[in-house]
Formats: C-alpha cells, sequence, structure tokens
C-alpha cells in the first residue's frame, strides 16, 4: 500500500517508521523541512514540504495513487480540510484525521470523516490506569454514548445462551474470549464456565446493564 501522512510530527514520525517496518511505501508532508529529520536516516519514502491540503503538494506525495491519507499535524483544520480534499477531490477512500476537539470530532464523524479525538483517548488512557480495575470500560465511541465493557461470566449464566443474557440485561455480546481465544457468539451460543464476555453497553444504561449482568437469569430469582 501507498500511504500519504501529512503532518511529522512525533505522531506522524511513528506511524510512518511503523508502516515503513510493514512494508508499505509511504510519503510525509510538512510545512516544515526540518521536522523531517524524526524520519531517521534509515527512511526511503517521499518527503515534500509545504501544506497538505495543497493540491500540487498532495500530488507531489503520490496522493493520485494512495490507499490511505492520514492528517496527523497539530492543527484541526489543517487535519480536516486535508482529509475532505484526499477524500473529495482525489477519491481517497480511507482517511483519517487527528482531532483535538472532541465536539468538531464528533460533528466530522457525522459527516463521514473518520477521526481520531486525542484528549478524550488520553484522558480515557489515564482514567483506566487510575482508577481500579473494572471501573472504566476499555473503549467508548467518539460521541460517548457507547461503551465496551468485559466482565467473566457469572457462574448462574453457565449453560444460558447470549440470547437469554442480552434479553434479560439489555447487554450486547461483542465476542467471547474462551481459554485465550476470541470467540464469535450468536444469539444460540452458550455460555460456558471461565467465559470472559466482551460487551457493548450504553453508557447511560451502565450500571443498571452490569448489574444485570451480574444478578443472573431473572427467572432466577
Amino acid at each position: 500500500m501507498h500511504i500519504v501522512i501529512m503532518g511529522c510530527g512525533r505522531v506522524g514520525a511513528t506511524l510512518t517508521r511503523s508502516l515503513e517496518s510493514r512494508g508499505h511505501s509511504t510519503a510525509v508532508i510538512d510545512s516544515d523541512p526540518g521536522a523531517f529529520r524524526r524520519l531517521g536516516p534509515s527512511f526511503s519514502g517521499l518527503t515534500v514540504t509545504g501544506m497538505g491540503f495543497d493540491r500540487d503538494v498532495l500530488s507531489a506525495a503520490g496522493i493520485e495513487r494512495a490507499d490511505g491519507f492520514a492528517a496527523v499535524s497539530s492543527g484541526d483544520n489543517s487535519n480536516i480540510i486535508a482529509a475532505r480534499v484526499a477524500r473529495e477531490l482525489f477519491g481517497v477512500e480511507n482517511v483519517i484525521a487527528r482531532i483535538y476537539d472532541p465536539g468538531r470530532a464528533e460533528v466530522y464523524e457525522r459527516l463521514g470523516v473518520p477521526t481520531i479525538a486525542t484528549v478524550p483517548w488520553a484522558a480515557d488512557q489515564v482514567l483506566r490506569r487510575l482508577l481500579p480495575a473494572g471501573s472504566e470500560p476499555i473503549w467508548r465511541d467518539q460521541s460517548g454514548r457507547l461503551r465496551l465493557d468485559t466482565a467473566y461470566a457469572p457462574f448462574a449464566w453457565v449453560g444460558r445462551t447470549v440470547a437469554a443474557l442480552e434479553a434479560d440485561t439489555g447487554a450486547r455480546v461483542a465476542f467471547i474470549t474462551r481459554l485465550g481465544a476470541g470467540v464469535q457468539v450468536t444469539g444460540d451460543s452458550v455460555i460456558q464456565e471461565g467465559d470472559f464476555l466482551s460487551l457493548f453497553v450504553v453508557d447511560e444504561d451502565a450500571d443498571r446493564t452490569l448489574a444485570a449482568v451480574a444478578a443472573g437469569p431473572k427467572g432466577d430469582d
């Protein structure tokens, strides 16, 4: 694959080296030619000095043949404009923009531009390490409405189906980790002892939903 990256800060340089180590070709755009020093002497891709939303600059980086475009500069506006230019003018389907303002990130997600909201992600990672295990979900969507929680299957659910758990609790079982391996599930899948459940939960209902999972089937009251 050929990937064009806008921004050669720490994130951009790290991303570029990771892509190159996997055998992909890369082109890096930055307005500061000194930033390319972060790529190191072994970098074999293209470097283009200029603004990442400039059509001539993008063309010099090989955007016409690009399989993906990542805008990871320090400017929200520049990132989102560049991502839209790559998608709408050059037809690159696989684009992503790093956004610091979580409000903007949510808006652009709704417009169909995938984003990484740096501040909420970093804050969530810190919370997960500060607070007791299990008190924070392992993932939230950009809007904060949907979350992914994990829990070992309570013994009361052993022998019951995934459909029964979902009907009683309101959770949705994304997958089960069983004996160290991920297992796709259907409604007819039977929960076994030792299963580690990955559950999609609506954030505002999380306490009630997780309590219902812990309580076991309703018919066992």
